[in-house]
Formats: structure tokens, sequence, C-alpha cells
């Protein structure tokens, strides 16, 4: 996999496929290949766990740095049916306000009472805290059973960083307990691929709940819950997405523990580190481009989901269409999904981009640009063409 794809007799750049590290074909050939070949006969799904996931949520902990980990079928679900599990009535759950809608939808489906903070605003969070604390439950002013604050760890269409640190030194003084969602940043941060906490160096058994998903920088399925042992052994049994639900499908499986491998460099091969390395100096380069041509990006600068703002509604479709008709595959973002007045392109750039291939789509995305107006910075711009290495 190369970051291209072939469409309609034509080879198209690929930004938007949110496979950080693409390692799906290095391990789909040393691992999931052999394993398919010798088990010809393969369930496509199983009733219960086999040995082989016992040793992915075994790998997955070792991974994470946690005491326990726990694996389910869907990422979305992983969220959704756990979040329940952990809160009831009587609990007090504080949502960042950009939250994905499986962390809003597991909230709502928990029956707790929920407030919105401002997106990554620690003051709003740290008065909810207090105010949570002095007032207790509405009527009874009983103290909350429970405070489970929610956050990303890279929130898909901002491209912001939580600011963990700051969090955790909030949930530690006021008692709460975190669920933190790295959905978007388990291997695509840190110096090892090891998500948020990774990238600033903090210990794991600070979070209480480590949710992710093995569809990005894994190339596989499914979800994940870390953290002490008893969590997940509350969960295996309280859970409605363990509980009523099949197994991994062992192929899944296969690919979770190859790419895993790969990342930690246990595999026998430094391809997984290169990988991360290469990801984030692609991530670096693309948007100090952007900037320089012009346009308005969000998000952090190590935040390999870059979003280019578009503003106006109408110019949502006409850009996806432009990059199409020049071979670049882009996603386009508009209501509900973001404010009205904040359409968005997303751009998702992976450590199989190439150099070459990066200053391809950057031409043409200051050629569109140009072409519907879209520049909108007040900075100084470059000519695209003079800022050439």
């Amino acid at each position: 996999v190369s970051g291209r794809i072939k469409s309609s007799g034509s080879e198209m750049i690929t930004l938007y496929q949110i496979l950080f590290l693409f390692i799906l074909t290095y391990c789909y050939k040393v691992n999931v290949y052999p394993f398919l070949y010798k088990n010809k006969f393969c369930f496509l799904y199983c009733l219960r766990n086999l040995d082989r996931h016992e040793e992915m949520e075994e790998l997955a902990a070792k991974f994470l740095g946690v005491e326990s980990a726990m694996a389910f079928g869907m990422g979305f679900a992983t969220n959704s049916m756990n979040i329940p599990a952990l809160t009831g009535k009587g609990c007090l759950i504080l949502s960042d306000e950009l939250n994905h809608a499986s962390l809003v939808l597991g909230a709502r489906l928990s029956g707790s009472t929920i407030r919105v903070f401002k997106h990554n605003n620690m003051q709003s969070l740290e008065k909810m805290l207090r105010d949570a604390i002095v007032h207790g439950q509405p009527r009874t002013h009983r103290p909350w059973k429970k405070i489970l604050i929610l956050v990303e760890g890279i929130y898909s269409m901002e491209g912001s960083i939580v600011r963990l640190p700051e969090v955790i030194a909030l949930k530690k003084r006021y008692r709460a307990y975190l669920y933190l969602d790295e959905a978007h940043s388990i291997g695509a941060l840190g110096p090892g691929g090891r998500g948020v906490v990774d990238y600033f160096g903090l210990d794991p058994r600070d979070v209480d709940v480590m949710m992710g998903t093995f569809t990005k920088s894994f190339g596989a399925a499914g979800g994940y819950i870390g953290g002490r042992r008893e969590l997940t052994e509350y969960l295996r049994s309280h859970s409605h997405s363990a509980v009523y639900a099949a197994s991994m499908s062992p192929p899944v499986v296969e690919q979770i523990i190859a790419s895993m491998k790969c990342i930690m460099g246990e595999d026998g091969t430094t391809l997984g580190r290169d990988r991360v390395q290469q990801l984030a100096e692609n991530t670096l380069y693309f948007r100090r481009r952007l900037t320089e041509m012009g346009f308005i990006i969000y998000g952090n600068n190590d935040s390999p989901v870059v979003p280019m703002m578009l503003y106006m509604p109408a110019k949502i479709g006409a850009f996806g269409r432009e990059m199409l008709k020049r071979n670049i595959g882009v996603v386009v973002v508009g209501f509900p999904a973001t404010p009205i007045i904040e359409s968005r392109a997303r751009f998702c750039i992976s450590a199989a981009h190439t150099k070459d291939m990066l200053d391809t789509a950057l031409s043409v995305i200051s050629e569109v640009g140009d072409l519907l107006q879209i520049k909108y910075s007040r900075h100084k711009r470059l000519i695209y063409d003079q800022i050439q290495d």
C-alpha cells in the first residue's frame, strides 16, 4: 500500500484514509496470509475467545503499559456500550464539547447527568469540577457517586491534541475518573507510537480507562479498553458489548497481533519505528507548507489529522470535485458534523506518503485554493514555486 489507489483507470493520491502507518500489506503477507493458508476452514466469527484472542489482549496491555486490556469487535460500540457499564444514575459525566458521537451516545445511554465543557479548556473543566463538588446532585445536593471526564487523544474534526497533563492534574485534584479515547492517536503519536500518553511522557496508570480502536494505525477492526485488571474483569461480565456480542474474527486478530508487534519492534524489524518517525516528519512538512501557502488550518502541529478551513458551505462540493478532477482524493466536511459556517477539508497524512506525493498534492491544493479563493490567512503568503527545497 503506497498512499495511491487506482480510480477510473488513473492513479489517485489519497489524503483521506486514516491508515496512519500503512503497515497493512506487510502484516498480511507476513502473518495473516500464512494463518489463512494453514487454517483453510476459518470461522468468520467466534462465539468465545480463543488462545489467540487472549494473546492479543495481553499484547495490547503490554503495548499500552497497563495491567490488562480487553478487545471488542466494533470500535463505535467500545464507547457506546462500555460507558453505560461504568456510570449510571447518580453519576456525573463531564464531556468535551467536540467529543465523538460514540462518546456522546454512550454518555446518554448511561442515564448519568451530562455536563459539557468548552473544547480543551481547562478553566471550563475545573469550574465544572469545582461546582460538582460544592453543590452535589440537583435538588438533594448529595455527593455524586462518580465523576467521569470524557476526552479524546486527537479530535478527529479539529486535529487538536488533548491537554492531557492538565486534565490528569485536575482529575487527581478533584478525585474524578478519566476516560481517554485514543481512536485517532494510538499508533500516530509518541516516540513509540503508543498514543497521547507516550507523546507527553506520562504514566499510563494515571488514566483510569484507556480506549482505542484497531482500525486506524493497525489496519484491522474493533476496539479495546485498557486499565486495571479489576476494570476489565468487571466489563467482561457487565458490558453489553462483551456479554451480547461474538468475539473478533480470527484473521482480524492475526492482523492486530502482527501490526502491534511490528510497531513494538517485536517482529525483528525496525519497520514500525521507521513508520512512526516518517509519519511525524510528513505531518510537520505538510502542515508547514499549507500555512506558507496562505491556508488556515486547525489543530496541533504534530497531529496527522489536518483540517483546512473552507468556511463557506457552497465551497464544500466544489473543493472535493476540483481535487478529484486532478486525481487527489480528499474528504470535505460540513454541517452537521461541523458548525454550518466552519466547513472544512480534512486531510489525513500517513507514513506511506512520499515527499514527491505530498508536493504533488500540495501543488494541486494551491491551484484549487486560488481557483476557489480559499487562501484566507492574513499572514504573508509565499508563492509555492519559491518555497520548494
